[in-house]
């Protein structure tokens, strides 16, 4: 005999209650700060970026250029 619905939707509630026990171990303090400074710099990054790729004047664009390069190396720097 086929099982019901309503023992498919109690079966999917456990496993998605088992699921939720499986997290993740807890990351440092210093983790968090690092990745946090990752995402900020990778924003900075993009906005930079994005600035580029509307800058009509010479030095506005080379200021740009040095900004996303400078971004790049602090990134990097915090890449494990």
């Amino acid at each position: 005999m086929a099982r019901g619905w309503e023992s498919k939707a109690i079966e999917s509630q456990q496993e998605e209650a088992a699921a939720d026990t499986r997290r993740p171990a807890p990351i440092s303090a210093a983790e968090a700060a690092r990745r946090t400074e990752r995402m900020t710099l990778q924003l900075a990054r993009a906005r930079a970026q994005a600035d580029l790729q509307v800058a009509c004047a010479a030095a506005h664009r080379a200021m740009l250029e040095q900004a996303i390069a400078d971004l790049d190396q602090r990134i990097q720097a915090l890449t494990p």
